[in-house]
């Protein structure tokens, strides 16, 4: 149903109050620095986020958690995003490649996804955050009711202790918010959004979402909601 034109008013001034705040946020931690980075899963939030920080700090290091498991649709987005825009693309490798960890535990993401999440996801990212202080993410509340209590400013522990000041700038952002950012801002998105999928991480634990409702219900066969790169050190 199309929108009234005071709605729509509405609309475009409440997603400039978030834009104007999330860059007010990112310009106040960005200073340029080496120690700062942003993990990028090449999704939409991470595509508006990498944008803002990377209008002031062009050479940030980007991390990508190269599980070998993705759709060749997003390596292939990965690959032309990061030529288009300059990007100073960190790719994070497990210690054992897909064939070597499938030759010692078998099918994991099929009989232990937790544990196939910790080996391909989890430690290389701990291990990479270790030498920043600053992490931003594109995540939000909305993604999921395990990111219901998300802050957009917070501080992480690393399991060897360490502290990071954590950054989530769209902490309250509807994906129709970043939709609109990526439109006004002519950012391309992922082509596998276009068929269908709404939350996108490795190809065999990604389906199309069972629930309209919950954008990650395609994440795991509904095993799980996170993968446990957000969850930190007790």
């Amino acid at each position: 149903m199309a929108l009234s034109f005071e709605t729509g008013i509405s609309v475009v001034l409440g997603l400039a109050a978030k834009i104007a705040e999330a860059q007010s946020l990112v310009a106040a931690n960005v200073t340029g620095s080496a120690t700062e980075c942003v993990t990028c899963s090449f999704q939409a939030e991470d595509m508006v986020v990498l944008h803002m920080v990377k209008a002031i700090h062009p050479s940030v290091p980007v991390l990508f958690l190269d599980t070998g498991y993705h759709f060749a649709e997003t390596y292939e987005y990965r690959d032309e995003m990061a030529a288009a825009w300059g990007l100073n693309l960190i790719n994070l490798t497990p210690r054992q490649t897909v064939l070597e960890q499938e030759a010692q535990f078998g099918i994991l993401h099929q009989t232990a996804p937790d544990q196939c999440c910790k080996l391909r996801k989890v430690e290389p990212l701990f291990a990479a955050l270790a030498g920043y202080e600053t992490w931003f993410t594109g995540m939000r509340r909305e993604q999921a009711k395990s990111r219901a209590q998300l802050q957009a400013l917070d501080h992480f522990t690393l399991p060897g202790g360490k502290q990071l000041l954590k950054i989530s700038p769209l902490a309250d952002w509807t994906t129709r918010d970043v939709w609109n950012y990526a439109q006004e801002h002519g950012i391309s998105l992922l082509p596998l959004y276009d068929k269908g999928y709404s939350s996108i991480g490795c190809e065999p634990c990604t389906s199309l979402p069972s629930d309209p409702n919950d954008p990650r219900s395609g994440r795991w066969s509904g095993r799980k909601q996170e993968c446990g790169i957000h969850i930190q050190a007790q």
